[in-house]
């Protein structure tokens, strides 16, 4: 009963924070604009996010996207950085451009009587960003320094090798950040082309919100958007993780040894059943204190000061995916449980008490995860980008709710495939 009224309550508050999506037409090209106003506090944010412009499209050059938009945030041809972040500060405007695996964002935020300036200020680095001799340097720099730093870091060391063996000789095999090899062909000529064939308006969704108005909106991007060419759309591709289990060791001088596991799920993001994947991901391994993992490698076995895993369900890859640290003498112990664990899972499902207590903190807990403006924009954008409509979360909930125990545990045991684990160590000399 009060799964219900809290389900009735949610409803409610998604009619009272409503999101809508708006078409704004820029030279011909109608760009979708996920858009919700909220005059709590007069604060407006805003992200252009170009799709397929990520690490996926680095075609051979790995940290290409990285690179790009770390020069895009160097100020303008007329601007340099210093005067173009000094401009920003005196406002207290927030901007920022990154580069992730499928995307590139802009992003800005600012008071509202601050936002048209802002907006004009993007508007400049689209036009003619700073592609200077001494920008290039200075971000060639900066990357090579965390290119260096990685080095030792032991968690990044393991966990992009595990990417190399999961997704081999794939674009998402690659390191987002580049390498000490990929970062000598890069060169200001390929990240001006990079640019010029990534952000286009057949490619732009815009996600905006605050104390403006959906007129405003529209009569703010038809002029922040101008630089931008139409583009064609592009289609990102799906990749298989390998079929081949095993494991990697990479020996450093390490304290610890640093495990990092994958393995095959055979489900794509928008399957029916994407809704079960959910609850037997919080029950496994992403629950921390209470998942299976939790419980029997750190509270029961003290084998790790913690343990994780989840399922990833996007557009470009589906996997099953965890980690653990652990001393270099119980390394081999904790390889052995986490495999016991995860066959045991598929072999025999959950128990009614651990479904129950995932319904409830995944229901209870929701208010928390839609409580900011920034939280309710990022989630739109998800469900939006994946496809699926927005609302979909909350129909997501009504699933979880009605979810049998009966049918959680057939699902679980279909996925044998998450036992094809894959395991990336990083341990010490005297291990290996």
């Amino acid at each position: 009963m009060i799964k219900k009224v809290f389900l009735a309550i949610l409803l409610a508050q998604g009619v009272l924070m409503s999101k809508d999506v708006i078409n704004v037409e820029v030279s011909g090209v109608l760009v979708p604009v996920i858009f919700e106003e909220d005059k709590s506090l007069p604060i407006v944010s805003m992200q252009l996010v170009f799709l397929a412009a990520g690490s996926i499209e680095d075609n051979g050059t790995d940290g290409l996207s990285r690179f790009s938009a770390a020069m895009l945030n160097e100020g303008t041809a007329k601007i340099k950085a210093a005067d173009f972040a000094e401009e920003l500060e005196n406002r207290a405007i927030s901007f920022g451009v990154s580069a992730g695996r499928e995307t590139m964002v802009f992003e800005l935020s600012s008071l509202k009587e601050e936002f048209a300036f802002g907006a004009n200020m993007i508007k400049a680095v689209l036009e003619k960003p700073n592609f200077s001799k001494e920008a290039y340097k200075k971000v060639n720099m900066q990357t090579l320094g965390e290119i260096l730093s990685k080095e030792s870091d032991f968690d990044y060391i393991a966990s992009l090798r595990l990417k190399e063996l999961m997704y081999a000789k794939t674009p998402l095999g690659t390191a987002n950040l580049g390498t000490k090899e990929s970062l000598k062909k890069i060169n200001t000529a390929g990240v001006e082309k990079f640019v010029k064939n990534h952000l286009d308006l057949s490619n732009l969704i815009v996600v905006i919100g605050g104390d403006i108005s959906a007129d405003e909106v529209k009569t703010l991007l038809k002029d922040t958007l101008l630089p931008l060419p139409k583009g064609i759309k592009r289609e990102l591709g799906f990749y298989e993780v390998s079929s081949s289990k095993g494991r990697e060791i990479q020996t450093k001088k390490s304290e610890q040894a640093y495990i990092y596991f994958g393995a095959p799920f055979y489900m794509k993001f928008d399957d029916k059943d994407a809704y079960k994947a959910k609850v037997a991901s919080f029950i496994l391994g992403e629950s921390g204190f209470g998942s299976r993992l939790m419980e029997e490698i750190r509270v029961k076995k003290g084998l790790a000061y913690s343990a994780y895993s989840r399922f990833n369900m996007d557009k470009t890859s589906s996997s099953f995916n965890g980690y653990l640290q652990t001393k270099i003498k119980t390394q081999d112990e904790a390889l052995e449980l986490v495999q016991k664990i995860i066959r045991e899972f598929t072999d025999n499902g959950v128990t009614k008490e651990e479904l129950e207590q995932a319904k409830k903190f995944l229901l209870g807990s929701e208010p928390l995860r839609v409580e900011t403006l920034s939280q309710r924009l990022s989630r739109s954008f998800s469900e939006y980008y994946s496809g699926l409509g927005l609302g979909y979360s909350k129909e997501q909930l009504k699933k979880i709710e009605n979810l049998s125990l009966e049918e959680l545990n057939e699902f679980i045991k279909n996925h044998k495939e998450i036992n094809e684990l894959i395991f990336s160590i990083v341990t010490n000399d005297a291990a290996a």
